[in-house]
């Protein structure tokens, strides 16, 4: 069954904006009684049924609710140093979202060879994801932003920074996870964060974190840590 975006709904009426009612007659070829999912992104799965069709507004009906469908119980924050071929982080915000996800930040560091991001096209990306994977809960994208400022926001999380200097002790996520925790980690570019920035961060209370003994990509790094924390909190 076909799933559109709704994040305004708020009754069993609802019409689908232009793109979207297009998207639905042109492309889908839907016509009225096609039965479809709506998602609102904060754990609304709604089962509804085409009632009107033009290429400019689709009208559906709601048939059909759930709420806190797939909720997790966690909740997941990565910061991550946006990658030079933007490709690769498109990737890992697709996958991640996918898997579970539930707020990223694009973090700018010293080593950084990207420094802006367009975070309009990431946003479309989660969000085809979020309608492609069935996810009832849109992650949170927040705006670019420096380690150092970032490392000042206040922060209840679980939090952690991956890094591959073997100068001190590092742990495995499986150490640090709890159940029902919230848990923010740092994923630094390519080129690993510096000794300084660690150092800073290590001051902000993150704990060293290692993800084995390869050295891995950015967005697979990222990637690597999504999935052992679902996994460890299922």
């Amino acid at each position: 069954m076909h799933v559109f975006y709704t994040p305004d709904i708020s009754s069993n009426e609802y019409v689908l904006n232009e793109e979207e009612s297009k998207h639905c007659t042109k492309v889908l070829r839907l016509g009225t009684g096609a039965m479809v999912y709506l998602i609102d992104g904060i754990g609304g799965l709604y089962k509804a049924e085409i009632t009107g069709e033009h290429k400019k507004h689709v009208s559906l009906k709601v048939v059909e609710a759930k709420h806190e469908y797939n909720k997790r119980n966690h909740h997941l924050h990565i910061a991550i140093a946006p990658t030079k071929n933007i490709d690769r982080l498109e990737w890992f915000l697709e996958k991640a979202t996918e898997i579970g996800i539930d707020e990223i930040t694009p973090v700018i560091c010293d080593r950084s060879e990207r420094k802006i991001v367009k975070e309009d096209r990431l946003y479309k990306v989660i969000t085809s994801a979020v309608k492609q994977s069935l996810q009832a809960y849109h992650p949170v994208l927040n705006p670019q932003i420096s380690l150092s400022t970032f490392l000042k926001q206040a922060n209840d999380s679980v939090k952690m920074i991956a890094h591959c200097l073997d100068n001190e002790p590092r742990q495995f996520i499986a150490e640090v996870t709890r159940p029902k925790e919230r848990y923010t980690i740092l994923i630094g570019p390519e080129g690993d964060f510096t000794g300084a920035e660690i150092e800073l961060a290590l001051q902000s209370g993150y704990k060293p974190l290692t993800l084995g003994n390869t050295r891995l990509r950015t967005e697979t790094a990222a990637l690597a840590a999504c999935f052992e924390v679902n996994y460890l909190n299922r």
